[in-house]
C-alpha cells in the first residue's frame, strides 16, 4: 500500500509500475503536452510540468521509495518525522494547481501550510526540502539518456518545430526552451540525420536482398556518464525494384547527442552494370554491329537480368538506333511486385574510320 498515488495518476500508471512502464508513460505524456506542440493551449504547459515532475521523482528509486511510504509533502519538507498514520496524503491541491505541484496542504496538526516550488531548481518547500528541476531540463535529459529509442515507429522529433531536419536540410528538431519564469537556458543543439551511401548491384536490386550493416556509434556510459564507442548491427531488407535514391531509415541508432540520438539513413546507389543500363523500371542494352553485319544481317544471343537467353536475328540492313523491345523482362516495380518493366535492345553500328579508293569505288558500284 502506498501513501498516495497522485504522481502515478499523472502518468496514468499503477503504483506497481516498472521503471520501463514509467519511462514509456512519461515519454507518451511529455510528447503529447510539450509546449512546442501546444502553442495555442497554455494549459498543456502546466500538464507538461506535472508529468515531468512526476517522472523526476518516480524514476529515482530512493525518491520513489520515500514517496510511496510517506507521500510528496514529506519529500518536499526534506524528510524529518514521518507523517502520522504512516502516510502523507494530499487532501486537495497538488496536481491541477496552476503552478504544477504548488499549494499542497501540510500534514499533521497546527492547521495547513502551502509549498510553492520553483521550476528552476531553487528553494521549494521547507529548508533542505526537495525542489523540482526545470521540466524542460527533465525532458532534455530523458532523451539524452536514450529515452527516444523505445520502439515507437513515430519520428518523435518531427512533432516539434515543423518536422525533423537532416544534416544541411531545412526544418529542425525541438530546441528545448524555458517555459514559465526563470532564466533562459541556451538552446539544445539540433539532433542530426546522418546519411550514408548503400551501393548495390543491379542483380541485388532485381532479386531483393537482406543486408547486415555493422556501424559504430557514440553513446554515454550509464555509470560514469562518459562517452564510449559501441558496435551495432543493423538488419535491412532491400525489396526487389528499389531504385537509386531510395532511403532506408533507422531512427535513433546513431550517436547520442544532447537532446536525442541521431537517425541514420542509407541511400541506395546502383553500381554500374556490364550489360544493362537502368531506365526507371526498364533495362536497356546495346548490340554493336560492324558495317558489314549491319548491311548483310546478323545474329546475337541476348541475356536477361534473371538469366534467360533470347536469340535476336536480323537479315539487314539494320540502321543505327534500331531497337527491339522484350516486354516484362526489365526490373520489378517495388510497389507492384507482379509488374515488371521492359528490356530494350538497341543497335549501334561501327563505321570504318577509313576506306581505300578501291573500296569506295566498289561500294559505289554495289550501292
Amino acid at each position: 500500500m502506498v501513501a498516495e498515488t497522485k504522481l502515478y495518476d499523472a502518468l496514468s500508471v499503477s503504483s506497481s509500475a516498472s521503471q520501463e512502464e514509467i519511462k514509456k508513460a512519461y515519454r507518451k505524456a511529455a510528447l503529447k503536452h510539450h509546449p512546442d506542440k501546444n502553442k495555442d493551449n497554455p494549459s498543456a504547459g502546466e500538464k507538461f510540468k506535472e508529468v515531468s515532475q512526476a517522472y523526476e521523482i518516480l524514476s529515482d528509486p530512493e525518491k520513489r521509495k520515500a514517496y510511496d511510504q510517506y507521500g510528496l509533502d514529506f519529500l518536499l519538507r526534506g524528510g524529518g518525522e514521518a507523517p502520522s498514520g504512516g502516510g502523507g496524503g494530499m487532501p486537495g491541491g497538488g496536481f491541477g494547481m496552476p503552478s504544477g505541484f504548488g499549494g499542497i496542504p501540510g500534514m499533521g496538526g497546527g492547521g495547513t501550510r502551502s509549498f510553492h516550488f520553483s521550476t528552476g531548481g531553487g528553494p521549494g518547500g521547507g529548508a533542505g526540502g526537495f525542489s523540482f528541476s526545470n521540466p524542460e531540463n527533465i525532458f532534455a535529459d530523458f532523451f539524452k539518456q536514450g529515452g527516444a529509442g523505445m520502439g515507437d515507429d513515430d519520428d518523435i522529433f518531427a512533432q516539434f518545430n515543423g518536422g525533423g531536419g537532416s544534416r544541411g536540410g531545412s526544418g529542425g528538431r525541438s530546441k528545448f526552451r524555458e517555459s514559465g519564469g526563470g532564466r533562459r537556458r541556451a538552446p539544445t543543439p539540433e539532433v542530426t540525420t546522418v546519411e550514408k551511401p548503400l551501393p548495390l548491384s543491379l542483380e541485388e536490386l532485381f532479386n531483393g536482398v537482406h543486408k547486415k550493416m555493422k556501424i559504430k556509434r557514440k553513446t554515454y556510459d550509464d555509470g560514469s556518464g562518459k562517452r564510449k564507442v559501441e558496435d551495432k548491427i543493423l538488419d535491412m531488407d532491400i525489396l526487389p525494384g528499389y531504385k537509386a535514391g531510395t532511403k532506408i531509415k533507422f531512427k535513433g541508432v546513431g550517436d547520442q547527442e544532447e537532446g536525442g540520438t541521431q537517425d541514420l539513413h542509407f541511400i541506395v546507389q546502383e553500381k554500374p552494370h556490364d550489360v544493362f543500363k537502368r531506365e526507371d523500371d526498364n533495362l536497356r542494352m546495346y548490340v554493336d554491329l560492324d558495317l558489314k553485319e549491319a548491311l548483310t544481317g546478323w545474329t546475337r544471343t541476348i541475356p536477361t537480368i534473371d538469366g534467360k537467353k533470347f536469340t535476336l536475328s536480323k537479315g539487314g540492313p539494320t540502321g543505327p538506333g534500331f531497337t527491339e523491345t522484350y516486354p516484362h523482362q526489365g526490373m520489378p516495380n517495388s510497389k507492384k511486385s507482379k509488374q515488371r518493366g521492359d528490356m530494350i535492345v538497341e543497335v549501334r553500328v561501327k563505321f570504318p574510320t577509313s576506306l581505300t579508293l578501291a573500296q569506295k569505288t566498289h561500294l559505289k558500284d554495289i550501292l
